[in-house]
């Protein structure tokens, strides 16, 4: 089969389109002939080396979700070939930017009627992150306001229109061009501000009447949380889930002094890790996964506009999305 393989962690180059033996489902696993691989943030952190909960030991496939159709089954698996399906994929060090991808069986969703493969490919790490951070990370409540970075991105997308589904009263949504932020407006938000310019958390203020939100998402890196914390609310939940400036370095510990101890507005600092999710609170992700494949499929929720490229473009699909190039999802196409 085709891969993109990398035998060292670097910059995109490092990722290689090579030919590797087809993987055989073992027991409990599944075979996915590859229709789409979604390219996700975490999958550039694995490539750069950056801090990752999980090893990544080269050589290795990158590529943590995937939509396609059942070409094998292991033992004890009772899904019929040719059966469309959805979900996490990756043992070992074989992942889905491939023709063929392993995934375990209890992890696979069927793929709704109506719903497009390479839409369906993107929605568990994206989707689901953005369903778990806001209903059960954060607590969202109605009438709450919510702040969402990079708002036109394909989390940042589902978490705009996932907290007015929620109750919000207000979505802020921080986005880098006039461009994006005519995006995120007509996906729902109240306002759209652009968070990379000096002054942005004097805006947001303001939009709140001075108040703060009482929920934020953060995911630019160490410098930039200290500026967000500077816009909750009292009682405020702020909720960290990556590090897109590829350094945990930066951050000035004297920002966390107003959140711990003066004044101490009873605000919470939580870090954010799906796959945590996933080991310890199973039960809890499922229920949101349920509730966003409903959401998705009834109309609810609409998914990311999707830029497809071929698997041989994969280090293209890395730069566009460390450079934040794109909006909406990025897919590759084997």
């Amino acid at each position: 089969m085709k891969a993109i393989q990398l035998t060292e962690q670097g910059p995109a180059e490092v990722l290689r389109l090579v030919d590797l033996p087809d993987p055989v489902p073992g027991p409990g696993q599944v075979l996915i002939r590859v229709a789409a691989a979604a390219v996700n943030f975490s999958d550039v952190m694995r490539r750069r080396g950056d801090v990752y909960p999980v090893p990544t030991t080269p050589p290795f496939v990158p590529g943590a979700e995937v939509a396609g159709t059942v070409a094998a089954v292991g033992e004890g698996v009772d899904l019929e070939l040719g059966t469309p399906v959805f979900g996490m994929v990756g043992t070992d060090a074989s992942g889905g930017y491939a023709e063929l991808a392993l995934a375990y069986a209890n992890g696979l969703i069927p793929v709704p009627a109506g719903l497009d493969l390479d839409v369906a490919a993107g929605i568990i790490v994206t989707g689901l992150a953005a369903t778990v951070m806001l209903g059960d990370a954060a607590r969202l409540a109605p009438g709450e306001t919510v702040f969402v970075p990079a708002a036109a991105g394909g989390l940042g997308s589902y978490a705009v229109q996932i907290a007015k589904l929620l109750g919000a009263s207000t979505v802020i949504a921080g986005a880098s061009t006039a461009e994006k932020r005519e995006i995120v407006l007509k996906l729902g938000a109240d306002h759209a501000v652009d968070y990379t310019r000096p002054g942005w958390t004097d805006e947001v203020r303001e939009l709140t009447g001075g108040r703060g939100v009482d929920v934020a998402l953060e995911m630019r890196g160490p410098a930039s949380l200290a500026e967000t914390l500077t816009i909750l609310a009292p009682f405020a939940r702020l909720v960290v889930y990556g590090s897109v400036s590829g350094s945990v370095e930066g951050f000035d510990p004297k920002s966390l002094e107003p959140l711990l101890y003066d004044p101490a507005p009873s605000q919470v600092l939580t870090g954010f890790n799906l796959g945590v999710w996933f080991e310890h609170r199973l039960p809890e992700v499922g229920a949101a996964l349920e509730r966003l494949v409903r959401w998705v499929a009834g109309g609810d929720v609409a998914t990311p506009a999707v830029q497809a490229l071929p698997l041989s473009e994969a280090a293209e699909a890395h730069r566009l999305l460390e450079t934040g190039a794109t909006t909406g999802k990025l897919v590759l196409k084997p």
